[in-house]
This record gives structure tokens, sequence and C-alpha cells, in this order.
């Protein structure tokens, strides 16, 4: 069969000859779409009736079709859900978030904990951590879950936890430094400062349990 290039539909008027066909297709400003009799048991179709015009157009308009239909184009990239984090609020008014769940011993009231921990206010402003933020190395108190040892919102979020878990609280000021000390707080003037300023707001903690002595 002779090779129908695609810009033959575009030269006017030219003859174009199928040996299998007993007759000659003129492709010209129009072409139609008939059906010819059947050679070797096969219906073989001819275009017709299709304008030069509106065949330009649609090939045009098949970048259109890509940007309106995302079907005909890139398939789209399945997108996950975030997870819940769910939060607990207990009498005391501290509000509890478990960002993972540690595997190791459990903290209870009275035992000796060690930890790190970053403290900002409630906007999100940095105010301390026992971890530096560029060379990110630590360095974790060392604090009995008792009464007039560490503010009060703090040891509700330390005890129950595991070893290796990790929660975040926002403490209001009532359960946080209603006195001068009671711990986790910096020893150095400026972090002592700054972090006692806010005293009177609710402070969140991110707390990471280390040991449990």
């Amino acid at each position: 069969m002779g090779v129908l290039s695609f810009w033959s539909l575009f030269r006017s008027p030219s003859a174009v000859k199928f040996p299998s066909f007993h007759k000659t297709i003129y492709m010209a400003d129009e072409v139609s779409i008939s059906k010819h009799h059947m050679v070797n048991h096969v219906d073989f179709f001819s275009v017709k009736r299709f304008p030069r015009r509106l065949f330009s157009q649609f090939i045009g308009s098949y970048p259109i079709l890509l940007y309106a239909n995302p079907s005909f184009g890139a398939p789209m990239m399945d997108v996950q859900e975030p997870e819940i984090v769910r939060t607990l609020k207990l009498d005391s008014g501290v509000r509890i978030q478990e960002v993972f769940e540690g595997d190791g011993a459990e903290a209870h009231e009275g035992d000796l904990v060690e930890f790190n921990y970053v403290c900002r206010r409630s906007n999100g402003y940095f105010v301390h951590s026992t971890v530096d933020q560029f060379s990110g190395e630590s360095t974790p108190v060392i604090l009995p879950l008792k009464e007039n040892q560490i503010i009060e919102g703090l040891k509700e979020v330390l005890v129950g936890m595991r070893v290796g878990g990790k929660r975040r609280a926002l403490i209001p000021p009532s359960m946080g430094y209603i006195n001068e000390n009671l711990n986790p707080i910096p020893e150095e003037f400026g972090p002592r400062r700054s972090l006692l300023s806010h005293r009177n707001e609710p402070l969140i903690f991110e707390v990471q349990l280390l040991k449990v002595q």
C-alpha cells in the first residue's frame, strides 16, 4: 500500500492511489468518510468531509486539552493526608501532644529523669533549649519528678512517658514558673532572664526523655 504523508492533506488537489482499492481517492479541500467495498475480507475506510481548517483548530487545541484535563497528560501523584496529632487536656489546663511514644522504661512521680527540652512562647518564639541550634550538642537536665523541684506542668508531662519518647505541651502560667526556684532553668544570666521574663504567659515545651534512674 502506498504511504500517505501527513502534509498531503494540505496539498490541493492531488491524487493518491491505493493498490488494494479499485478506485483513486482525490484529496482536495475536503475529504469525506465512506465505507469502501471489502478487500481481502477487511473493511477499509477513507477519510472524507473533514475540513483542513477544523483539523488545524483541533491540532492547535491539543495543548489546551492537556491543561484542562489532567487525564490526557501525566498521571497525578497521590497526596497523603497528614497524620492527626491528638491533644490531651488535663484538669490542670496543661495540653499534651504525644509526638512519638518511646519503648523504654516509664517515668513515675518521684523518679530521677534525664531529658532534653526546647521552650518556646505560645506564638512560637524561641526562649531556651538544652540542644544547641547550630552544633546540635545537648546538655540534658537531670531532675527529680517531685514538688518544689520542677515546674508542676512539666512534671505532668514527664510522668507516664517512656524513654525515647517525645511530647509537646502547652503549660499555663499557673503550672509554670510560679517562683524562681523551680526547674528547669538555665544557669546563664541571659537565657535565665529571657525565660523568667515570659513566666506570666503560656509556654510550649518539647520534651524528649533520655533516661529514668
